[in-house]
């Protein structure tokens, strides 16, 4: 008599890592003289956008500029180079955090707040307070653009969650680009028939720091600050959260929160940028993209690694455009655009569109 045995039990399949995972692991020395090299080159660029621009000045008028000497002309170029820069490096930082916050929550590499429509939700509101409500206080601007930046990061989210698989990052991308076209064409309808209004909003949306003032980032540097700390504090959950969601609450952490936690952070760090800055497209994509692909997925580094490199990528930027259009200036946003583009079509042709 045959007795029926059971067949053996093939052992459990392992999933794939997701992309982010499998990236360059480096050690915490590698990453860390990286970070101390980042500070270094943002040190060089901050010396480099005070001394470099329309008009050249020597030294000593760097010396008496910085001081607060306005005595001649050189000085008073220093002097207005002085706040430039530091909303430079504090724009970028804010940027390249955000974006890295944006593609860990929604797993998408291609995740960036002009590709999502939050650049361009900020802008609406900011022309409809202009607008309609004759705003004009740059302090409004910030809590506009920041309601603005809000409402269109959850109706991205809401849409893209919508059918079966919930928020995928294919969806996420198509909700954010349809968004971000739809969004654009109702800020031309809105300025195209009134000229005083363009007048005053097309400098803003290029994307610029010229108009750089110390009262200017005191006042967004609270939602900025905000911003900084939530990104780090959700850094350990936003790692959990690269291996999916279930795997996450395996691990203990608490999803929805982390997402939350993370997206208030880029939208306070998006919106306050934008609100100062105008719309920057491509530093929240490029930064964060590059330095996953050099030192790692881990988020307790990348954050400040892409804070680092965009400030310092913005800052360059910058100065590129204030040299080489002398006597006049190529506003930042038109020169990130120039550095962003080709790199985004890269991404495109190397990568699919898939989950981190």
């Amino acid at each position: 008599m045959s007795s029926l045995t059971a067949p053996p039990i093939a052992p459990p399949a392992v999933a794939p890592a997701p992309p982010a995972l499998t990236g360059r692991k480096r050690s915490w020395s590698v990453r860390a003289v990286a970070l101390v090299a980042l500070a270094a080159a943002l040190m060089l660029v901050a010396v480099a956008s005070v001394a470099f621009g329309a008009r050249g000045v020597t030294w000593a008028d760097i010396v008496a500029g910085v001081s607060g000497s306005q005595e001649s002309l050189a000085e008073a170029a220093v002097s207005q180079r002085v706040p430039r820069t530091l909303l430079a490096l504090v724009v970028g930082a804010a940027l390249g955090v955000s974006g890295a916050l944006m593609q860990g929550v929604s797993r998408n590499p291609l995740a960036d707040p002009g590709i999502f429509g939050i650049n361009n939700g900020a802008a609406l509101f900011v022309v409809i307070g202009m607008t309609f409500f004759n705003m004009t206080n740059q302090y409004s601007f910030i809590w506009v653009a920041l309601a603005g930046a809000a409402v269109t990061a959850v109706f991205v989210y809401l849409v893209g969650s919508l059918g079966r698989g919930g928020a995928t990052p294919l969806k996420l991308a198509l909700a954010g680009a349809a968004t971000s076209i739809a969004l654009s064409s109702l800020v031309s309808a809105v300025i195209l028939p009134r000229v005083e209004v363009m007048d005053s909003f097309r400098f803003w949306q290029i994307g610029g720091v010229g108009g750089a003032a110390f009262d200017t980032i005191a006042r967004v540097a609270p939602f900025l600050i905000a911003g900084f700390v939530l990104a780090l504090v959700s850094a350990r959950g936003l790692n959990s959260l690269a291996l999916g969601d279930e795997m996450a609450r395996g691990l203990g952490v608490h999803v929805e929160r982390t997402r939350i936690v993370a997206g208030v952070g880029a939208v306070l760090l998006c919106g306050g940028a934008t609100a100062v800055a105008g719309p920057i497209a491509f530093i929240g994509l490029v930064v964060p993209h590059v330095c996953r692909m050099l030192f790692g997925p881990d988020h307790r580094w990348l954050l400040p690694l892409s804070a680092c490199a965009g400030a310092v990528l913005l800052t360059a930027s910058d100065v590129i455009g204030r040299v080489i259009a002398r006597p006049e200036e190529l506003e930042v946003g038109i020169v990130t655009a120039l550095v962003g583009a080709p790199f985004f079509i890269l991404i495109v042709r190397r990568m699919k569109v898939r989950a981190l």
